[in-house]
């Protein structure tokens, strides 16, 4: 007879097979399935991006970032910015820096931050929530799925988005980059997201747009589920760890009792 935890076992066991730290996405599916259909896997969370994933906000950041080194006399394609949204703000400026060569000190790192933020916060008004989003968060609570949103925003720009969903961060399980120690790619946020709901990082799945977000889940040992919707392509989410691809949280919300929730 199977024993209840084993699916946390076959979990870890799996793991093994593609090496030290690591899971192939579809081996830990194919765990996390027969988990399922032996009606013994741990509760499950769903851990969501915000930008990209939840609103459609991804080329208003690529844009304010653009404006942003403009400002500061460094001058790269849109194109390149685009690439490294969804990562910290600080860690995106370390990227395109290094493909110029240039190097910068803090306070004209500080500068370029803040006026991120500013021309971001301008555009604001033209962000609206991604199709399915609010029904999506909608359907996992009424099926009492936990779930949470973590992003690598700080709340100062990240507010804004959460309106425009109906979130409130004294109310609802949410975590920026203002509550960890480091933002994606490294797995920080999305292993407070799930400490934040009570679930083990490892019955959980990450939610996001971008191959940060994936890289980010395989680090936590979460598996990841990406979203189209912040312009990436399936093929590079899948590459990064993704084991489903949906166009966006309209899409996912038609699938999800595929993805283990029942109503």
């Amino acid at each position: 007879m199977r024993r209840r935890d084993e699916a946390h076992v076959d979990r870890r066991l799996a793991s093994t097979l593609t090496g030290p730290g690591e899971c192939s996405a579809l081996i830990c599916y194919a765990v996390f399935e027969m988990a399922l259909t032996s009606g013994m896997a741990s509760q499950a969370a769903f851990l969501f991006d915000l930008d990209g994933t939840l609103v459609d906000s991804v080329y208003q950041h690529v844009l304010a970032w653009h404006e942003a080194l403009e400002s500061e006399g460094i001058s790269l394609s849109i194109w390149r910015v685009h690439r490294r949204i969804g990562m910290s703000g600080g860690l995106l400026i370390n990227m395109l820096l290094r493909e110029t060569g240039m190097a910068l000190d803090p306070a004209r790192i500080e500068r370029i931050s803040a006026r991120h933020a500013e021309a971001y916060m301008r555009n604001a008004r033209d962000i609206s929530p991604l199709p399915g989003a609010r029904e999506l968060l909608r359907a996992l609570t009424e099926a009492k799925t936990p779930w949470a949103v973590a992003t690598s925003a700080r709340m100062e720009t990240a507010r804004p988005t959460l309106d425009l969903l109906g979130l409130s961060p004294e109310r609802d399980p949410i975590v920026t980059r203002d509550d960890v120690r480091h933002a994606k790619p490294d797995p920080d946020l999305f292993l407070a997201a799930a400490d934040r709901v009570g679930i083990d990082i490892e019955h959980s799945t990450v939610v996001g747009d971008s191959v940060w977000d994936m890289l980010a889940a395989k680090r936590a040992r979460a598996l990841g589920i990406g979203l189209l919707s912040g312009g990436y392509g399936a093929e590079e989410l899948e590459r990064a760890g993704a084991y489903r691809v949906f166009a966006d949280p309209a899409a996912m919300l038609h699938h999800l009792d595929e993805l283990g929730v029942r109503s």
